[in-house]
């Protein structure tokens, strides 16, 4: 019986063992063509990337066609800007006003017609584009913005809560306590679970009634690779500067991680589409990753 045991402990961590990932290319973007680059944002199917200039402007570059065309040169602050299911982006401009205090505006554009129009009106407080499966919107104090009455599934983060709206209704958790809020929600791809970060607890997946389903530890920046991983970032600090950052795997159910960059890359910001996944260095330099994963 002892020996039956032991073997069935064996065929059971066997999985664990044999688990691995390999990069299988890696090749620097906008290399000659563009200055340092940050916040990068797929879109869904990995051919278009979102990213902001070292002065703030939003940019995207299609990967299909090489070109790249400046959304706004207005400030944009990172993560504030985000690909629509409808293929629009949606982000979030900010001004310091005459009273000294910042003002954010709403807008989308439409790649098509590379127009941008405002969706919410100037405000002070937080204001912020939330993508969604048919679409996106803008939740702000004042006045939110859908781009249509229904616009699918979407998740955001607000303070402590999560929110997410499933078949139009929206729903609001708060799984783990967390002395500083939340960030970074995302839906899986199959919109089945919600992934986002908790201060002082790390990166935390739930499901649509709000039930914690793993911890994948304290990493930040967590973006869905596919439903059963996820990609985020490993910074270290010594409370004035980064002193190492790498980019990891993750496996949504918190049994496994792997590197995929070492501590010295300095590799930040990380986002998925389509099996590819891209990142940035502190020094701004745009990289595409693709991996195989092996069971």
């Amino acid at each position: 019986m002892k020996k039956l045991f032991i073997l069935l402990l064996l065929a059971m961590a066997l999985p664990a063992m044999a688990q691995e990932v390999e990069v299988t290319s890696l090749q620097r973007l906008l290399e000659g063509v563009e200055g340092p680059a940050y916040y990068p944002v797929l879109d869904q199917a990995g051919n278009r990337l979102l990213f902001s200039s070292e002065e703030g402007a939003l940019k995207y570059y299609d990967m299909v066609d090489g070109v790249t065309t400046v959304v706004t040169r207005d400030y944009v602050a990172g993560n504030d800007a985000c690909w629509g299911g409808d293929g629009k982006v949606y982000f979030v401009t900010q001004e310091v006003g005459e009273d000294h205090l910042i003002y954010r505006t709403g807008q989308s554009y439409d790649v098509a017609t590379r127009q941008s129009a405002v969706v919410t009106p100037s405000q002070h407080g937080a204001v912020r584009a939330v993508p969604a499966t048919r679409g996106g919107a803008v939740k702000a104090p004042a006045q939110n913005y859908s781009s249509s009455g229904n616009i699918g599934e979407a998740a955001w983060a607000e303070g402590s809560r999560v929110h997410v709206t499933v078949g139009g209704e929206e729903r609001v958790f708060s799984p783990v306590d967390s002395w500083a809020g939340y960030l970074w929600a995302s839906l899986s791809p199959d919109g089945k679970r919600v992934a986002f970060f908790a201060a002082g607890k790390g990166i935390v997946v739930i499901d649509l009634r709000g039930q914690v389903l793993a911890m994948l530890g304290n990493y930040e920046m967590p973006c869905w690779y596919n439903n059963d991983y996820l990609v985020a970032q490993n910074a270290k600090d010594d409370g004035h500067q980064f002193t190492s950052s790498q980019i990891m795997l993750l496996k949504a159910d918190g049994t496994w991680q792997a590197e995929l960059t070492k501590p010295a890359s300095m590799a930040l910001q990380p986002t998925c589409g389509g099996g590819k996944i891209v990142y940035t260095t502190i020094d701004g330099l745009l990289y595409e990753m693709k991996i195989n994963i092996y069971q």
